[in-house]
C-alpha cells in the first residue's frame, strides 16, 4: 500500500513543540509520535531536522511528513522555503516534504513549481501548504500531489476565516488531488466534520501534542498562571 493510501481517511498528528519548551527535545518528540502512532494515527507531522531524524529512526516505516519552519528577512514563507530546506528534509527519510504554497514571494525567487519539482525528483511526496483554492490549483498544477488548508486564516487575505476551513477543504476536494484539513481542528468532531466535507485525511497538533499550550488553557480559570 502505497503512502496515501496509508494515510486516506485517518489522523495525522502534527508532534511539535514551542520553541524552549521542556519537551523540546528530539528524543521526546520522537517518544510522542511513537505513541501518536500507538493510538491510531496514521501518520505524523514533524519540524526541524533533528526531529525528522529521531523519529524515523524511532518509527522507521510509518509515514512521517517533514517541514522546516526558517524565517528569512523581507519574506513571508517560513515552511519550508526555499531548496535548501527541502534538500535538508529529503536527507532525513521523510515520506512527504510540507512546503508553503502561498503566492507569496519567496526567497531567491523561488517557485512553488521549482519546489515541487525537486521534492518530485527524489521520489517523495510534496504537500502544498495552501491558504486559498488559487494556492492549491498552481501547487497541484506543479505536480504537488497533496494539497492542505494549513496556511488558511495565517495570511493577510485569510486572516479572520473561521478555522478549520472547511469550506476551503470542499473547495479543494473537487481537485483530483490528496486533501489535508490542517489548522484549528481542537476536537474529534472537527476531525469528523473535516471529513465529511472531503477531506482525505485531517492534521491535528495542538490540541494533542503542544502540552504548553494545553496546560495554560486548563490553567486559565485557576489564575496561576
Amino acid at each position: 500500500m502505497n503512502v496515501l493510501e496509508r494515510l486516506r481517511g485517518g489522523l495525522i498528528v502534527s508532534v511539535q513543540a514551542w520553541a524552549g519548551s521542556a519537551i523540546d527535545d528530539p528524543q521526546i518528540i520522537a517518544a510522542m509520535a511513537s505513541a501518536v502512532l500507538a493510538n491510531g494515527a496514521c501518520g505524523v507531522r514533524i519540524a526541524g531536522i533533528e526531529n525528522l531524524r529521531a523519529v524515523r529512526r524511532r518509527i522507521p516505516s510509518a509515514p512521517i511528513i517533514g517541514l522546516i519552519k526558517q524565517n528569512y528577512d523581507g519574506f513571508e514563507p517560513y515552511i519550508t522555503p526555499t531548496l535548501a530546506e527541502v534538500r535538508a528534509i529529503l536527507e532525513t527519510g521523510a515520506d512527504i516534504v510540507a512546503f508553503d504554497a502561498t503566492e507569496r514571494e519567496r526567497p531567491g525567487g523561488i517557485s512553488v513549481a521549482q519546489i515541487v519539482a525537486a521534492i518530485c525528483a527524489d521520489g517523495s511526496i510534496a504537500m502544498a501548504d495552501c491558504a486559498t483554492p488559487s494556492d492549491a490549483l498552481c501547487a497541484h498544477a506543479a505536480g504537488a500531489q497533496i494539497v492542505a488548508t494549513t496556511l488558511c486564516g495565517y495570511t493577510t487575505d485569510t486572516k479572520g476565516c473561521t478555522l478549520p476551513a472547511l469550506d476551503l477543504v470542499r473547495e479543494l476536494a473537487e481537485l483530483p488531488a490528496f486533501v489535508i484539513c490542517e489548522g484549528g481542528v481542537q476536537a474529534p468532531t472537527g476531525v469528523a466534520a473535516a471529513l465529511a466535507s472531503g477531506a482525505d485525511a485531517v492534521v491535528v497538533g495542538t490540541a494533542i501534542t503542544n502540552i504548553d499550550w494545553l496546560v495554560r488553557e486548563f490553567s486559565k480559570p485557576t489564575h496561576k498562571l
